[in-house]
């Protein structure tokens, strides 16, 4: 994989995205900054890749919890300046929980402070190369996509994996997310990307065969909203599973409905009791064979 030595890719596991290190002679830039359970591990890495040189800028690709969970802690023992979409700016310098998307999934985000935004059309020179800014709408509304042309990686959050993408939370909100996701991933195939870096994964360079699966799927989520809503209950409750690492089954119907999407999705979507979302989203898990139950615990493996 042809990627140039000025970028560094930190992979930790899904409860946190990957962070991309971008280290030029003159400067060091850092996309992305995980969640905050990770972030005094976030803080070591990028510390030990920066060998003693000072981080001077931390971008977000988009402001879900596992993105930028580390934004505060970095920004305070770094000292970087911190960039943000700017159509998220108001909420955070509000910090409002509501407006942003902590309280309604459930997950913890420690505030942080800005000092610049991003937008569409902007572009940036990091680690002496170009990046252009682009929109990536469908999973959050308001994601950005960074680009390297000269190199053709682009740095795509979490508007496409290797096999497939984020959760279309709009949908989940009565706001549109399909047609987003299918102009997104139409947009990444008119790019001349040759390594893609994921938000989630390992980087990959068959962009053409992620973009056929990521089609696949969309196709598959829009002939059923339900499906997409399915897939969101689960995955939030696997992002608890890999944070907490075990849940008491019993606990588990108050812990799910006091997430406001999942307690939104379980009324308007699911039809179904408490107790018999907590059965159906744990039983899920497990067939899946992303979680076990022993003694009476949802467990992750």
């Amino acid at each position: 994989m042809n990627l140039p030595p000025a970028i560094r890719i930190l992979e930790r596991g899904w409860l946190s995205s990957n962070s991309v290190l971008l280290l030029g002679p003159e400067d060091a830039a850092l996309i992305d900054s995980g969640y905050a359970t990770h972030a005094g591990q976030t803080l070591a890495l990028v510390r030990a890749a920066l060998d003693g040189r000072p981080l001077d800028l931390l971008l977000n690709t988009h402001l879900h919890s596992d993105h930028c969970g580390g934004n505060a802690l970095l920004r305070a023992e770094l000292g970087c300046e911190v960039a943000i979409p700017a159509l998220e700016a108001a909420k955070v310098a509000a910090w409002d929980e509501d407006a942003l998307s902590f309280r309604a999934t459930g997950q913890q985000c420690p505030r942080f402070a800005f000092d610049a935004t991003l937008a569409p059309g902007d572009s940036l020179v990091l680690a002496g190369l170009r990046w252009d800014v682009l929109a990536a709408p469908g999973h959050d509304p308001h994601a950005l996509l960074f680009f390297c042309a000269q190199d053709g990686v682009l740095v795509a959050g979490d508007a496409l994996w290797e096999d497939g993408f984020g959760v279309i939370f709009p949908e989940l909100a009565g706001e549109p997310g399909f047609d987003e996701v299918g102009a997104t991933l139409d947009l990444i195939a008119g790019l001349d990307a040759r390594v893609l870096i994921p938000g989630h994964g390992a980087a990959f360079t068959d962009v053409a065969g992620a973009l056929a699966r990521a089609r696949k799927r969309l196709d598959y989520l829009r002939a059923d909203p339900l499906r997409n809503a399915r897939n969101a209950v689960k995955v939030l409750l696997k992002f608890l599973l890999l944070e907490r690492q075990a849940i008491s089954l019993g606990a588990l119907p108050a812990l799910l409905a006091s997430i406001p999407l999942v307690e939104r999705v379980r009324q308007e979507q699911f039809g179904m009791p408490p107790e018999e979302l907590a059965r159906w989203a744990a039983g899920a898990l497990v067939r899946a064979e992303a979680a076990r139950v022993d003694e009476g615990m949802l467990r992750d493996v």
